[in-house]
């Protein structure tokens, strides 16, 4: 009998870790006023109360703050973070799959929890990233990851989030300079059959799933199973939304008519052109995910500085918007995601829109606005302690809290950092 009591004592869960009050310093929610030396009460993850005087509850955890800053973990909307470690070694990169409709593959069971570029990541106060997949058209579904965790289980917060594509567009083999006129022509004629081709299969692969959907509804004895077709219908049913990797004016125009078309939910992303058709995302309340704006102009008789301008100008517009680094390996470290903001700023983006931008809008875009994205009751006590506005590069972070956990700062830049100074 004592050893029976024993072993259920020993498989018994666990009590509630312990409630954590970070009180003393200007509390920023994001979705409210500021709050000058106020508090967050953290317990069993999640924000229980946030405001000027809160109570210290029986067996809490006091964390003096008092002259720094609480802001919610940062979100950084479009990554390959897990699933590509050295960009050059192919046997590292686990990005792609073959084939041109592929939405049952899923990011999350491919995300290497014990990437090097995670602690980098959250060591700069992003806290949740959405990781996807590419290649082909249909390139299968994106997971949005808390940074921290053993396991995909630990670190999903919705798997999957979105079902990731890229529209077609006419993509020439190469640049042409110099050669004959007729040869350019001939590539521009098959590069344009290919866009065609591309655009009838999407078609008939979206009308593939929806017969199968019907089908399923009312199996016969010859029914059977279709991963494919399966992983399209709850974008079908309108309980999952399609990302759209669309960049130009073009593409984008004919991404929004083909989602109004198939009446799923868009989500736009990249959407370098996204500008000339503002109107157009208003009217269908189409939310964009944005390049890095630390990058050189598109096209080029663009303006220098429209990459910068952008992001101010669909804000006048009335378009939500999200930043995103599409990192590691592809154009920019996540870390830098703050920054990538910030940028945004001198050249029309108010400052408050512009954090926002890597918090509450991403968790509103995403679907967990309830859950993510700003310093709420009830949110995952997702937050950043930092020595000033987490927008300027001078900014240091001090503390990062991921689901109410202290989360260990060190990381393979401060590693080699330290090697090399005492060299």
């Amino acid at each position: 009998m004592r050893i029976f009591l024993t072993l259920l004592l020993a498989l018994a869960p666990l009590s509630a870790a312990e409630p954590i009050l970070l009180r003393g310093a200007v509390v920023h929610p994001v979705s409210g006023p500021d709050i000058p030396e106020g508090a967050v009460l953290v317990r069993d993850g999640k924000i229980a109360e946030v405001g000027a005087h809160i109570s210290v509850p029986k067996g809490a955890r006091v964390i003096e703050l008092k002259g720094l800053h609480i802001y919610p973990g940062m979100i950084d909307s479009a990554t390959e973070l897990g699933l590509s470690e050295i960009g050059a070694v192919r046997e590292m990169n686990d990005i792609s799959d073959l084939g041109l409709f592929k939405p049952q593959l899923r990011a999350s069971a491919a995300v290497n929890p014990a990437s090097e570029h995670i602690p980098v990541t959250r060591a700069n106060g992003i806290t949740s990233v959405i990781t996807s997949p590419g290649g082909g058209i249909i390139a299968g579904q994106s997971v949005l990851m808390h940074l921290n965790g053993w396991t995909m289980e630990d670190m999903a917060v919705r798997a999957p989030v979105a079902i990731r594509m890229e529209y077609p567009h006419v993509q020439m083999p190469g640049r042409f300079g110099g050669g004959e006129a007729p040869g350019r022509v001939s590539a521009y004629t098959e590069a344009k059959k290919r866009y065609e081709q591309q655009v009838r299969e999407l078609n008939d692969f979206m009308e593939s799933a929806r017969r199968y959907g019907q089908a399923k509804a009312t199996p016969g004895p010859d029914f059977e199973t279709d991963l494919r077709l399966e992983a399209m219908l709850p974008v079908l049913d309108g309980k999952l939304p399609l990302l759209i990797r669309a960049e130009k004016e073009k593409t984008i125009k004919e991404a929004i008519a083909f989602a109004d078309k198939q009446k799923v939910h868009m989500i736009l992303e990249r959407g370098a052109e996204a500008w000339k058709v503002a109107a157009e995302l208003k009217a269908h309340d189409i939310p964009v995910i944005l390049p890095p704006t630390l990058r050189l102009p598109d096209e080029e008789d663009d303006p220098y500085d429209k990459p910068f301008s952008v992001p101010g100008e669909l804000y006048k517009a009335g378009v939500k918007f999200a930043f995103a680094s599409f990192g590691p390996g592809s154009e920019d470290n996540p870390r830098n995601l703050p920054y990538q903001a910030a940028a945004a700023v001198g050249f029309g983006l108010p400052v408050e829109e512009a954090l926002k931008a890597v918090t509450l809008y991403p968790a509103q875009i995403w679907g967990v606005g309830g859950e993510l994205g700003s310093i709420e009751k009830g949110k995952w006590a997702d937050l950043i302690v930092t020595d000033g506005d987490p927008l300027e590069t001078r900014t240091e972070i001090k503390q990062v809290f991921i689901k109410g956990q202290s989360v260990d700062l060190e990381n393979k830049h401060h590693r080699l950092y330290e090697k090399y100074l005492t060299r």
